[in-house]
């Protein structure tokens, strides 16, 4: 997997621009790759595209991966921030998840990581679990705010078709907290993130000042970047392609060289769709004059009228050209969205 990957790294050098201002292992499970192997891939990236001196190298671990020794060997490679699969610091609510960790697990990898010299932690915290109240809630979030921790990503549970979950839901097995408790927790979340000196710059990310994920911020944005990998996405401003998922299927057309993926030349209707679905949800919002100078004045028009009546009551803002979500404007991000769209 690792070879393949460099393979195609090397074939796809001239995809984006360069250099290289964010590195990102995600998707699957990168903690499984050695210092080694990590070394090699982000070796690969410098060799062929450059990175620059001070760029964001991020690697998506899951604290039962998160050995003092294994933390001690990441230090000697290039990653300078670790996102941490953390879930939850109630065991009750991982053993419904499955994780293969428990809290003290999730507590050690996090002041493990720190002590061992990692400053810009990131971890990842579900709400909407079924049963889980907002105390309970709260007491996560407690622990959390406490931890040596720069990011949080929290997410609200979501049920998607064909899926073990979502077979439960349908036959009545589990049952699903309502949109009023997933509400309150997701208000608990801001206002105890604040407190504790935290900025939402997008709904479901939170930092303290200077640790914004550098990455997916650019994704928010718009940068165009390059996914590598089995299912990995890449987007270059015209178009989105896609890896095929097999893992053997890759690793044979890659070195076949003949690389399985689909691609999706975008519209200017789905990059005008695309633009408001993630801006929307950042803290700098929708920028007028870039909808303007990127899409015409028609549509721009058009914008501003839609977002009227959510300026009128008070679930949008209109400042310094730009639109954005009040508080409670964000609780209906997603449906706001969708009545933007074009």
């Amino acid at each position: 997997m690792v070879d393949a990957i460099q393979k195609e790294l090397i074939s796809r050098k001239d995809y984006i621009n360069t250099p290289v201002k964010t590195i990102y292992f995600g998707g699957g499970t990168p903690s499984l790759l050695s210092k080694e192997e990590i070394a090699q891939l982000i070796d690969t990236i410098k060799d062929h595209f450059g990175v620059e001196a001070n760029a964001e190298i991020t690697l998506e671990a899951n604290p039962d991966d998160l050995t003092e020794d294994y933390i001690y060997s990441l230090r000697q490679t290039p990653v300078n921030r670790l996102s941490i699969g953390v879930q939850s610091f109630r065991n009750a609510d991982l053993q419904w998840m499955n994780r293969a960790h428990n809290a003290e697990q999730a507590l050690k990898s996090i002041h493990s990581a720190a002590a061992a010299g990692f400053s810009n932690l990131s971890i990842d915290l579900i709400y909407g679990i079924p049963g889980m109240t907002n105390d309970e809630w709260k007491e996560n979030l407690d622990i959390a705010l406490q931890l040596p921790v720069q990011h949080l990503s929290c997410y609200c549970l979501t049920v998607e078709p064909k899926t073990a979950l979502g077979h439960f839901v349908k036959k009545n097995f589990v049952q699903m907290p309502g949109e009023e408790i997933s509400s309150q927790q997701f208000l608990t979340l801001i206002a105890m993130a604040a407190q504790a000196g935290f900025e939402q710059y997008e709904i479901s990310n939170l930092s303290k000042p200077g640790f914004v994920s550098q990455h997916n911020s650019s994704y928010w944005k718009g940068v165009h970047y390059l996914g590598v990998g089995p299912s990995a996405h890449s987007f270059n401003g015209i178009s989105r392609e896609w890896n095929v998922s097999n893992n053997a299927l890759y690793i044979k057309s890659v070195n076949e060289n003949n690389r399985q993926s689909e691609m999706e030349v975008l519209t200017p209707e789905n990059r005008f769709n695309e633009y408001i679905m993630v801006s929307l949800r950042t803290a700098w919002g929708i920028d007028i004059n870039y909808v303007q100078e990127n899409f015409g004045k028609l549509l721009t028009d058009n914008l501003i009228e839609s977002a009227r009546e959510y300026i009128e009551d008070g679930t949008l803002v209109l400042r310094n050209n730009h639109l954005i979500l009040t508080e409670t404007g964000k609780l209906i991000a997603d449906r706001m969205a969708s009545e933007l769209f074009i």
